[in-house]
Parts: structure tokens; C-alpha cells; sequence
């Protein structure tokens, strides 16, 4: 048993990650495959969004509506720009969509304002939700993830990623490569996907999100299936532009490998 459990101890040692908190799941059993830092309660950026999505989706509000980005949309605390001009009017499944694959945050704080009872009842909804999946060490105030009070753990997120995986919409369209979407009087815009890893013939993904705020570094999820195993991945606070894709990649190198000489003779 010491021996099993020391094999176990050196092949996570094999994988040295660069983010903050690191956790790899077996999708199946809830297996831990890799952990680093799983508890540390840290900002998680627009992970959020998948929340976010969640509740907009649960609340069954009908998905053709035209919704008018308002200087309410307006980002406040970070000051980011948005492709999104005051006035744009868009489908609730367009900034959904939007929202999710290209991290758009007027398209996130517009959903949560046209929520019914209005933003505060929208946070009050995605908190709710966290309760009942069991995120105890999680606490959200926006739908945009551009607050840093919005904090989790890497523990917590993969309960989150499981969750938002069971939802068709969300699976599409967070793995769509690109969209193109009109936002009133013959003006059309096009977004690609945030996560460039979807678009990989050498990855096979149910499942993405990232995030980034400077409180929360680089962040990612990722549902994916690797070395045959359906996995759930969540990298947190990476500091290097490319450092959370090379994380992804390390981890997908290392169950390949690892999988693979486990069931070779």
C-alpha cells in the first residue's frame, strides 16, 4: 500500500504546473488524478460566466428576446472595452453565446440586468445555485467575473464544471470556434473563441472557459476527454499569457503517458 501510494506520490510530482491551483478529476468516479492548492479560496475572473449562464438557462426565459445593451452594461470596475456599443440589440442567446465563447462582458451584465427582480436577484440566484451544488467556499456579487470578490477553489469549480457540463447549450457554446452576430441596423460583428485549444484536431473538449483579471491571473476549465478518460481540468492564477494552454498541454502529455504504460502489458 505505501509503495502504491508512493508510485502515485512521484508520478504527481512528473507533472510540474505553473498555475497557482491545479485539479484534474476523473469525470467518472471523482478520482483525483493531479491537485495542487485545491482549497485556496482566489478570485476566478469570468470562470463566473458559466454560472452565469447557468442561471439565465434554469430561469427558462424565452431565447429569441431582444435585449438593448444599456450604459448600465458599462464596465465599472475594470474599465474594459467592449465591442458591444451602447444600443446594440442582440438576442438572449446571442450574448449568451457571447458571454460564454468569446468571455464578452456587457453580453454577461446584460443578461443579469434583464434578469427578473434585476441584477440583485440575479447574484442572489447564482449563489443559490452554488449552495445547492455544494460550493461552499464560494461567493459571487456579478455575472461578469470583473469583481475580484468573486472567489472559489479549485475544488469548488470542478463541482461548477461538472454542473454546467450537463447543459446542452452550454457544451455548444463554449467549444464553438467562432460566431458572427448582428447587433441592429445591418451591422454585424464576429468573435472566435477565447480558449484557442477548442480549435485543436489533438484535443477533444466538452467544455471551456477562461478568465482573467489581474487579482486571478490566467484561469482555466475544461472538461475534455483524454488518454480515453472523460476528465474535468481547472488551472488558476497562471501569471504567463500562454502559461494556462501550457498547463493544458502538460496535463494531456502526462495522462497520455501515464494511461498508456498502465495498460501496456
Amino acid at each position: 500500500m505505501r509503495v502504491a501510494h508512493q508510485t502515485k506520490v512521484a508520478a504527481a510530482a512528473a507533472l510540474a504546473l505553473k498555475s497557482s491551483s491545479a485539479l484534474v478529476i476523473d469525470q467518472d468516479d471523482g478520482t483525483t488524478l493531479y491537485a495542487k492548492n485545491i482549497d485556496n479560496v482566489v478570485p476566478i475572473a469570468s470562470i463566473t460566466k458559466l454560472m452565469t449562464a447557468m442561471v439565465v438557462i434554469d430561469a427558462g426565459l424565452p431565447s429569441t428576446e431582444q435585449i438593448v445593451i444599456s450604459k448600465a452594461d458599462r464596465d465599472l470596475i475594470k474599465g474594459t472595452h467592449s465591442r458591444l456599443h451602447i444600443g446594440a440589440e442582440l438576442s438572449r442567446r446571442d450574448l449568451l453565446q457571447l458571454a460564454l465563447m468569446a468571455s464578452e462582458n456587457r453580453a454577461a451584465e446584460a443578461l443579469s440586468r434583464v434578469y427578473p427582480g434585476g441584477t440583485r436577484a440575479f447574484v442572489a440566484a447564482m449563489n443559490q445555485k452554488a449552495v445547492e451544488l455544494g460550493m461552499w467556499n464560494t461567493r459571487f456579487v456579478d455575472g461578469t467575473g470583473l469583481s475580484s470578490e468573486n472567489v472559489s477553489t479549485a475544488k469548488d469549480l470542478t463541482k461548477m464544471v461538472a454542473a454546467a457540463h450537463g447543459y446542452p447549450l452550454i457544451r455548444e457554446f463554449t467549444t464553438d470556434t467562432g460566431l458572427t452576430v448582428s447587433v441592429g441596423k445591418g451591422r454585424k460583428l464576429s468573435y472566435r473563441n477565447s480558449n484557442r485549444l477548442v480549435s485543436s484536431q489533438n484535443w477533444h473538449i466538452g467544455l471551456s472557459k477562461t478568465g482573467y483579471i489581474s487579482e486571478a491571473g490566467r484561469c482555466l476549465v475544461m472538461q475534455a476527454e483524454i488518454a480515453g478518460k472523460p476528465v474535468i481540468i481547472v488551472l488558476l492564477d497562471s501569471w504567463g499569457k500562454l502559461t494556462r494552454i501550457g498547463d493544458a498541454n502538460r496535463i494531456k502529455r502526462w495522462m497520455e503517458t501515464r494511461f498508456a504504460a498502465n495498460t501496456s502489458g
